[in-house]
């Protein structure tokens, strides 16, 4: 390979990079030009609403990322193959070997960081998923003077972070954090469709975590100290982790922490199930700080 030719390949996939980006962003221009309503105009928030955007990002972005991924590997290895002719003819050889496993490495490392890519988009639309069939649990609701929300943004210090569902109503205010996961092998004992939780933990076919518990907790803490500076009110917010597709069973045990653990089917029984505790006053103007939250969907 002549350097002349080594500097045409590598031109060109230059130049179809910058092209692929050059196009996304004349895109992404182009879909604001022209609407048919509005720059005002500010929709409440869906079920999943960050997890659906992020989705929606891949798939503007996949052909980047593939352009990147088939790129460099090929780029590098041409750069080294230019050099080849610059060195002694007895370091050649060696040079090649060099070039020939460098692009090996590189390819390697570009299909890992293409499949990673690929799977974390699958788990945030297998997450956006999950929050839709939670969400439709929750819709009963509403005929009994409830009040949903979903993918409530928040703020901690600084940090942004998401509520997946809350719902207002007579028999109190419930921060609901769903988590769905897939189903895997079971140990001995164990069937691969339940997760129990023993009042400290969840219990998988497969060990045991806290994972969702804490950040339930966590959310509903922060919900109930916003809503008394923004209404002037003490609410108490009942932490919730629901877990779509799983058969969810609860075993006795002496620890109990403030999470209680459902399937998405048992959550119109389970928050209807006390007494009531906030008047319809209280509903609409809890409802009204957390509708102003919610609603920031723009074109």
């Amino acid at each position: 390979m002549t350097w002349k030719l080594g500097l045409i390949i590598i031109g060109y996939f230059l130049f179809f990079l910058a092209s692929i980006l050059a196009m996304i962003w004349w895109h992404k221009r182009q879909r604001k030009a022209r609407l048919p309503f509005g720059d005002e105009l500010r929709l409440v928030r869906a079920p999943g609403e960050s997890q659906l955007k992020l989705t929606l990002k891949f798939d503007e972005e996949i052909f980047l990322f593939l352009a990147i991924g088939a790129g460099v590997p090929v780029g590098i290895f041409g750069v080294m193959l230019l050099v080849i002719g610059l060195l002694p003819a007895v370091l050649q050889l060696g040079w090649l070997a060099a070039s020939i496993l460098t692009f090996i490495g590189t390819f390697i490392l570009s299909a890992r960081w293409l499949t990673k890519k690929t799977q974390e988009d699958s788990n945030r639309y297998l997450g956006y998923f999950g929050e839709r069939i939670v969400a439709e649990h929750l819709e009963p609701l509403k005929q009994h003077g409830w009040r949903i929300f979903h993918d409530v943004p928040c703020q901690n210090n600084g940090t942004k972070f998401n509520i997946d569902h809350i719902a207002v109503g007579p028999e109190g205010v419930y921060a609901i954090e769903t988590k769905t996961r897939r189903k895997g092998g079971a140990r001995p004992g164990f069937d691969d469709h339940k997760a129990y939780f023993d009042g400290s933990r969840l219990v998988w076919p497969w060990g045991e975590d806290n994972h969702g518990l804490e950040q339930a907790e966590r959310s509903a803490m922060w919900l109930a100290e916003s809503l008394k500076a923004e209404t002037g009110e003490r609410v108490f917010v009942t932490p919730i982790l629901t877990l779509p597709g799983w058969w969810v069973e609860s075993k006795p045990s002496r620890e109990s922490r403030l999470c209680r653990v459902t399937n998405p089917k048992g959550l119109p029984k389970f928050l209807a199930s006390g007494s009531a505790v906030l008047s319809p006053k209280q509903i609409n103007d809890i409802a009204a700080k957390l509708e102003a939250r919610c609603r920031d969907v723009e074109y």
